[in-house]
């Protein structure tokens, strides 16, 4: 893995735990070498992720819709922040330049960001890894929300598995070496019941 796109919160959450968390992540991405690409925030749980892997010598390049920039919420010490005219845009551009994909605790964006790039990997449009880190389970009621989708038949367990889960930062990045995408999604003409 040479870039990694985190999907994160632009709030610091409730609890320390978060930021300290992300700065974990931060540190274990410049110690790899390998460059963050995020949102391009200096606030919150961003901002954290951002300035770890900036202290510790590691590279970070900001993904920034223009009406975001405008209101003054970018990191003004990136190694590279480029500005699009969306957020359509951003999500596009982050997947381009990403080899894998981390959501650590967000709001509705981070897991609107997630789960497209879920979709994306069962439909096959790209085939890179992705994963929860799940600080303070955090995730553990989607864990449960995505068992309840496999009990109903509205997700197949093989796609559930291409979810790579932890709360360690190293160890989620090195489960990302063995990961195999599943076959393409297809809908096949069935006689419906």
């Amino acid at each position: 893995m040479k870039r990694i796109a985190v999907f994160c919160g632009s709030s610091k959450g409730a609890s320390d735990v978060y930021i300290k968390e992300g700065i974990k992540l931060g540190k274990e991405l410049a110690k790899q070498n390998i460059t963050l690409i995020y949102g391009g925030a200096s606030v919150g749980l961003m901002g954290a992720v951002a300035n770890a892997v900036l202290e510790n010598g590691g590279q970070v390049i900001g993904v920034m819709p223009r009406f975001l920039e405008e209101r003054e919420i970018s990191h003004q010490q990136l190694s590279k922040l480029i500005i699009v005219e969306s957020m359509h845009e951003r999500k596009a551009k982050m997947e381009e330049l990403a080899d894998g994909f981390i959501a650590l605790p967000g709001g509705p964006g981070t897991l609107e960001e997630f789960f497209e790039i879920f979709t994306w990997a069962q439909l096959g449009l790209h085939h890179k890894p992705f994963g929860l880190l799940n600080i303070n389970g955090y995730f553990q009621p989607l864990v449960s929300l995505f068992q309840h989708m496999i009990s109903e038949r509205f997700l197949d367990e093989k796609y559930q598995v291409m979810i790579h889960l932890s709360d360690n930062p190293r160890q989620l990045l090195e489960s990302f070496d063995s990961y195999q995408p599943p076959a393409i999604k297809t809908y096949a003409n069935k006689k419906q019941t």
